[in-house]
C-alpha cells in the first residue's frame, strides 16, 4: 500500500519524499554540533528501504560509507544490488577526463557495468526495467560543469520514465558557499551544463535533484518519487575537505577550490597542469609566459594520458598556495590580455569556452575589454532570481 506523503515524511528524518504531491516543499534539516555525517552513513534511514529490492547504483571511488565503498557495504547488509551503472571516470575512478567508459562485469563480486558516459548517456528502459530502486551517490563539487550532475538528470530522467524509484545519497559541497557566475542560456545546453543554474550554484546534490524534478526538467518529472537522504551537522558555509578525491585531477581541496576558476583555461592554449602531480593549481604555457614556475606535463594514464602541451617545458604561476576561491576571473583576464598583447590566439576553442560559461556573453565580455569587476557585476540581478527560485528546495539554511 503507497502510504500518504505527509505520513511517509514523519516516518523517514531527513527523507523527503516526492510522489503525487507535488505542492511539497523540502523540509530544512535541524543543525547540531557534531561531526558532519553523510547520507551513505545513515544506514537507519535507508536500509528498510532497500529490503527485498532489486536495486541499482550509480557510485565511483567517492561513494564510501565509512572506509568501505557503498557497494561492498550494501552486500555485506544483505542488499540485493543488481547492477552498476558507471560515469565518466568509470565505477573505480580509473579513467582519463572524456575517456570512453565500458559496460563489463566487475570482477570483484560479478555485478554486470553498464556505462552512462560516452554514446548512451541514459539506460535504456529494458535495463531500468530489472531493477526496482537506482541509489545515486556520488561527490560532487558545486560548480555546474562537473558532468556528474547531468548523469543523475539522465538517471533521474530513466527512473522517471520505468517508475524506478530514485535516492540519492546527499554529501557536503566542498564550494557551498558561494553562488556566482552566468546562468546557462538554452542556446548552450550541453553535456558540461544542462541546466539553467549559474557556474558555482551553491547546493547539494540532492537540492539539485529536488530542483531538478520540481522544476520540470525532466521528462515525466511528475511521476518520480524521489527520496532524498540529507547530510546531518552539515551547513553550506562549512569549509569541508574530502575523505576520497572526486575524480583523477581534482586531487585536494586546493585543487577544488580552483577549479571553478581555472576550467575556463580548458578552452584556451593554456595548461592548468594536466599530465603534472597538481592539476588544477598551476597555469603555463611554453611561449607566453605567466611566470617563473616550470613544469612539464607527461603522459599519466588514468588521469591525463595525452595531456595538453605534453612533454613541453612550461612557464607559469604555482597556485598550490593561492587564496583565489569562487569563481575569480582576474587571472583569467590577465592571461587573455598578454596572449592579444603578444598577437597570439586565446580563445582556440570559442564553442566550447561558451559551453563551460553556458552563454557567450562572458567571452565576447572579455574580449570587449570589461574588467572582472563588471562582468561580475552583470550577473548579480540574474543571480538574486536564482536564489529565490532554488528556495524551496533547500535542505540545509540558505547562506
Amino acid at each position: 500500500m503507497t502510504l500518504p506523503c505527509s505520513l511517509k515524511a514523519a516516518l523517514f528524518t531527513c527523507i523527503f519524499f516526492v510522489t503525487a504531491c507535488t505542492s511539497l516543499q523540502a523540509p530544512k534539516v535541524k543543525q547540531v554540533n557534531g561531526t558532519i555525517q553523510v547520507g551513505a552513513q545513515q544506514g537507519e534511514l535507508y536500509l528498510p528501504l532497500l529490503q527485498n529490492k532489486k536495486v541499482a547504483l550509480v557510485v565511483n571511488q567517492s561513494s564510501r560509507v565509512n572506509n568501505q565503498h557503498l557497494l561492498d557495504y550494501l552486500l555485506s547488509q544483505q542488499i540485493n544490488v543488481v547492477r552498476i551503472f558507471a560515469p565518466e571516470h568509470g565505477f573505480r575512478g580509473d579513467h582519463d577526463a572524456g575517456a570512453h567508459v565500458l559496460n563489463t562485469i566487475d570482477p570483484i563480486t560479478g555485478i554486470a557495468i553498464t556505462s552512462i558516459y560516452g554514446n548512451n548517456k541514459k539506460p535504456e528502459k529494458s535495463v531500468m526495467d530489472e531493477v526496482d530502486v537506482v541509489i545515486f551517490d556520488i561527490q560532487d563539487v558545486g560548480v555546474r560543469f562537473y558532468t556528474f550532475i547531468s548523469s543523475m538528470h539522465y538517471m533521474m530522467e530513466a527512473a522517471a520514465e520505468s517508475d524506478t524509484q530514485f535516492i540519492v545519497f546527499d554529501r557536503p559541497n566542498p564550494n557551498g558557499k558561494f553562488v556566482d557566475g552566468p546562468i546557462l542560456a538554452p542556446k548552450f545546453r550541453s553535456f558540461v551544463g544542462m541546466h539553467p543554474i549559474p557556474v558555482l550554484h551553491g547546493m547539494t546534490l540532492a537540492e539539485l535533484a529536488l530542483m531538478i524534478k520540481g522544476e520540470g526538467w525532466i521528462n515525466k518529472a511528475a511521476s518520480l518519487e524521489l527520496i532524498t537522504i540529507a547530510n546531518n551537522n552539515y551547513r553550506r558555509e562549512l569549509p569541508y575537505s574530502l575523505p576520497v578525491a572526486p575524480s583523477p585531477n581534482l586531487p585536494n581541496s586546493q585543487a577544488i577550490q580552483l577549479y571553478p576558476s581555472l576550467c575556463f583555461f580548458e578552452a584556451t592554449p593554456v595548461s592548468i597542469g594536466r599530465g603534472t602531480d597538481f592539476p588544477f593549481q598551476v597555469i603555463g604555457h611554453d611561449i607566453i609566459s605567466m611566470g617563473d614556475f616550470e613544469f612539464t606535463p607527461v603522459s599519466k594514464p588514468g588521469s591525463a594520458a595525452h595531456p595538453k602541451l605534453e612533454n613541453q617545458v612550461l612557464f607559469g604561476t604555482d597556485l598550490r598556495q593561492s587564496s583565489i576561491e569562487g569563481l575569480d576571473l582576474t587571472v583569467f583576464i590577465q592571461v587573455y590580455q598578454q596572449f592579444k598583447h603578444a598577437g597570439y590566439g586565446f580563445f582556440e576553442r570559442a564553442d566550447f569556452m561558451d559551453k563551460l560559461a553556458g552563454t557567450d556573453k562572458l567571452r565576447l565580455a572579455i574580449e570587449q575589454g570589461q574588467s572582472a569587476e563588471q562582468i561580475t557585476a552583470s550577473w548579480h540581478t540574474d543571480l538574486q532570481a536564482f536564489k529565490q527560485l532554488r528556495r524551496p528546495y533547500l535542505l540545509y539554511p540558505d547562506y
